[in-house]
This record gives structure tokens, C-alpha cells and sequence, in this order.
């Protein structure tokens, strides 16, 4: 039997806003990530994941989508992004795509009329709760990035809820018509010839349905995140979620040769019910065990060991070495250590996945505070972590791959402190990560040998 591509593959998230911009503006772009696919063959990649270019308001940075059927302005247009996905797939590239579905854009068609009135036919669409008797929030839901996840909306006269920012309404997943119209969007891009989904923090999809208050954390420390006083335990990770995702599972089935990865942070355990009833969930319910241990060669031998045990019969691993939320592995680990990293994602038994510019050793890059436009850092900018401060999702501020070697606003600029840039050229930053990229190339060189290898 053939064996499945995604199982061999070396995937690379691009965040596009700050990978490549075409056109001067400052703004990466389709077209920019385009040019480049020469290079990721070259390294050696097989799969590209792009994150959101959906049209967006970008109160986060286009997870907050306000039509999940095109593409922002921003990037380009729905016809750079089908010469995109077929000058990848000539270069025999796979083309993996954010699905944003747990919240839309408070700016969707279907929020704006989800809020128009209680008698809406898209009311139920969205999660809609009384306050509670004498006045207040529902519960005491905190949302990811701070603050009560629920938002009184004056008109109506009712609370909505927000996950994350208030500008990012969360859908109702129990509600049939929500799935249905979930679904045809990934039929949508199916049919232009995408060859999966990751999907955003897939276990929020269902919440309790009876809207419990989570319990609270007894660990908390003063400091931390406010979303860690609390114990998600009905606002997160519900059996039914389940049910949701072998039902997206069996639209991206009825598509040969596809994929469906999950963003999931939980513990072990939890994590491998994702793969599902008989391995119909997600193909690759993300890995997140390198992100978040402590680099001792013990340690990881431990997580390593307790990762293969863990998965179920069947199941494929997977590995992820960084990615838009997390620090960058060469601030983590250091530059020497980098390499060691890039060996080790790639020579473990699953999927390797890398954020963009790892190959190169790049690292984190301090924001001043006066330039943040990360929610959740100016939102709490105490409790998040510093090296978070640095680049989340990059925020159009910190270009990390090397642009062309051109004069105007599309080279790369870095900031390097207050009130100070530096042009980083081509050629310094190929002398600068000469060494680490020739690390990921010979660590995919032996990749590609024992898969070979192991070919019946």
C-alpha cells in the first residue's frame, strides 16, 4: 500500500505578513512566498503551511477572519493564490492551509447579522448567553488574552463569547448550520487544490453546554497569565469535539492525498484522543513536546519514550520545533544548539514540522514597547513571557527572512533597538547561517536516506 505523503513529508509554516513582500509595501505577500518556492525545494521541504491571509480586520493579525473564501487585499489576490498552489505543486510541493474555525471577525456577514437581533435566523450561530441574575458575565470564562470572555453587546442586550479578543466572536459549534457552512469553506479550497488543513486550537471547538464556571487552578501563581487562574475544564476540550472532527475528517477524506493537522495543547493523554475513534480524527494532532521541554538530552529521551508509548495503534507521530506563538529555537537553545535541534526534528520517527527562518538560525528580535501590536502582549504585558514579546506571529514588525538584495521599503529590515535598524543583506545573513542551514540540509539528506531505507 502507498504510503500516505504526509507521513514523509518536511513541513514549513510560513507566516505570510513577514516572510516575502512582492511589492514594496512592507507587507509579505502570496506572491512573495511564491518566488521563494524554488528555495524551500531546494531545501529541501515538502509541504508549505501558510497561516491566515483570509480577508481580515487584523486586530490579530488575520486570525480573526471576516471571509474565509478569499484573500485579503494585504497578500494578494484569490488568483495569486491559485498559481501559488499550482507552481507548488510543479515543484512537487504540498500546499497546507490555516482553517481559522473556532472564532470569526466580529466584522463576518454572519456576526453582523448573529447581532442584529435576538430573532436573527444566525442568532444561534454564535454564543449568546443572559447576564447572570443580578447582573454580570455568564461565568467566569477568562478569555486567552486576558480579561472576561464575555462581551455585553448593548443592543441585544445579551453577553457573547470571545475565546480570545472581543473582536473575534466564537462560533456555535452545536449548531448544525454552523458545521455545514464550516465544511463547504474546506471544500471551497479543496476544490482549488489545497492539500490540507491545519486547524486553530481545534479543542475549543466545543464548549460545556451548560456553561459551567471552571474550577480554579491551585498552582497559579501570581504573574502568569490570567487565563491560568482557571481550570479549562468546560471551556475547552469537550467529548463532543470528537464528533466535530471526524466529521471534518470525512470531508477531507472524500479528497485523495489530503491531510488534517490539529492545534492542540493539552497533555498527553488528552492529546492522543485527537487521533480519534479507529484513526478517524486528525491525521497529525500537533506534537508540541520539543516547544515546551527543557533541552537536557535526559529529559527529551523521557518525552521522546513517553510520546511513542502513548500513541495509539495506527497512529502517526509527529514533531513541531517552533512555530508563530512560541520562541524561536535559537533564541531557546542557542545557535549551536540549533543545529543539534535540526538534527534531532528531523531524524525522530513522525512528521517534522519548523517555523520559517529556523533554517537559518534566526532568532528573536526585542519589540520596544512603543511598537507592540501583539494583542496579548499589550494586553498583559507583564504576565507574557519576555522571549514571547519578541516576535509572536511577528506583527509586520520583525522581517526574518532575508528579502532580495534591493534598495526601498521591501528589504528586510530588523529592529535592533530603540530608534535604531539595521539592513541585514543577503549575503551577511547567508555568512551569518551558512553553517545552520547546512546543518538542516545534511539532517535532511539523512532523513531522505532512511526513509529510503525502510521502503519495502
Amino acid at each position: 500500500m502507498e504510503t500516505e505523503w504526509w507521513k514523509t513529508a518536511v513541513i514549513y509554516q510560513i507566516y505570510p505578513r513577514s516572510f516575502q513582500d512582492s511589492n514594496g509595501d512592507g507587507i509579505g505577500d502570496l506572491n512573495g512566498i511564491r518566488r521563494r518556492l524554488a528555495y524551500l525545494s531546494a531545501l529541501g521541504v515538502d509541504a508549505i503551511w501558510i497561516s491566515p491571509f483570509y480577508p481580515s480586520p487584523m486586530a490579530d493579525f488575520g486570525y480573526d477572519v471576516a471571509d474565509y473564501c478569499d484573500v485579503d487585499p494585504l497578500f494578494g489576490t484569490l488568483a495569486d493564490c491559485q498559481r501559488l498552489i499550482a507552481e507548488a505543486h510543479a515543484l512537487g510541493l504540498k500546499v497546507i492551509l490555516d482553517f481559522v474555525p473556532n472564532h470569526t471577525s466580529d466584522q463576518h456577514t454572519w456576526f453582523i447579522e448573529s447581532r442584529s437581533s435576538r430573532q436573527s435566523p444566525k442568532r444561534d450561530w454564535y454564543i449568546w448567553r443572559n447576564a447572570r441574575p443580578g447582573g454580570g458575565p455568564p461565568n467566569n470564562w477568562v478569555s486567552h488574552f486576558g480579561g472576561s470572555a464575555w462581551e455585553w453587546d448593548e443592543a441585544s442586550g445579551q453577553y457573547y463569547y470571545h475565546a480570545y479578543l472581543k473582536e473575534q466572536p466564537d462560533l456555535n459549534w452545536r449548531n448544525p448550520e454552523v458545521r455545514s457552512a464550516m465544511y463547504d469553506v474546506l471544500r471551497f479550497w479543496l476544490e482549488l487544490g489545497v492539500d490540507g488543513f491545519r486547524v486553530d486550537v481545534i479543542w475549543h471547538l466545543m464548549k460545556d453546554a451548560e456553561f459551567r464556571d471552571n474550577p480554579p487552578n491551585l498552582d497559579y501563581r501570581q504573574g502568569r497569565p490570567e487565563i491560568d487562574r482557571w481550570l479549562p475544564i468546560h471551556s475547552a476540550d469537550q467529548s463532543q469535539v470528537h464528533e466535530v472532527i471526524e466529521e471534518m475528517r470525512a470531508v477531507i477524506d472524500a479528497y485523495p492525498h489530503r491531510v488534517l493537522i490539529g492545534e492542540i495543547y493539552l497533555p498527553l493523554d488528552r492529546l492522543m484522543q485527537y487521533y480519534g475513534r479507529d484513526l478517524k480524527g486528525a491525521h497529525l494532532p500537533f506534537n508540541f513536546q520539543l516547544l515546551q521541554a527543557p533541552w537536557k538530552a535526559d529529559a527529551i529521551a523521557r518525552l521522546v519514550d513517553d510520546y511513542e508509548a502513548a500513541l495509539p495503534d495506527g497512529a502517526w507521530p509527529n514533531w513541531v520545533l517552533g512555530n508563530h506563538d512560541r520562541p524561536r529555537i535559537a533564541t531557546r537553545v542557542g545557535p549551536e544548539q540549533a543545529k543539534v535541534a535540526a538534527v534531532l526534528l528531523l531524524t525522530l520517527r513522525g512528521t517534522p514540522t519548523l517555523y520559517y527562518g529556523d533554517e537559518i538560525g534566526v532568532a528573536d528580535v526585542p519589540i520596544p514597547p512603543d511598537q507592540i501590536r501583539d494583542p496579548w502582549a499589550l494586553r498583559e504585558p507583564v504576565s507574557v513571557p519576555a522571549a514571547m514579546r519578541f516576535e509572536r506571529r511577528c506583527n509586520g514588525i520583525v522581517r526574518p527572512v532575508p528579502a532580495s538584495p534591493r534598495r526601498g521599503p521591501g528589504c528586510l529590515w530588523r529592529t535592533i533597538g530603540p530608534g535604531r535598524t539595521l539592513r541585514a543583506s543577503t549575503s551577511s545573513l547567508s555568512r551569518f547561517s551558512v553553517s545552520t542551514s547546512g546543518s538542516w540540509r545534511s539532517a535532511e539528506d539523512t532523513r531522505r536516506w532512511a526513509l529510503a531505507d525502510t521502503k519495502p
